[in-house]
């Protein structure tokens, strides 16, 4: 799975669960609402104040590591 800016978090989440704690790092504690499953990291690092890129890295990271 490659991750961009424009990818939806519940999308993410749904192919892998372990990927969480990198939301959660970000101040992203809100990962079962409905709204944040539909949200982008994009929208959702805009409404917490976080570098959309530096958890676009770690996330395409982590997913590569699989």
């Amino acid at each position: 799975m490659t991750i961009t800016k424009n990818t939806v978090i519940g999308d993410i989440l749904d192919t892998d669960g372990g990927c969480a704690p990198f939301f959660l790092e970000m101040g992203m504690h809100c990962l079962g609402c409905p709204a944040s499953r539909g949200e982008t990291i994009e929208e959702a690092c805009m409404v917490h104040g976080t570098d959309p890129d530096e958890l676009v890295a770690q996330l395409n990271e982590y997913f590569g590591n699989k």
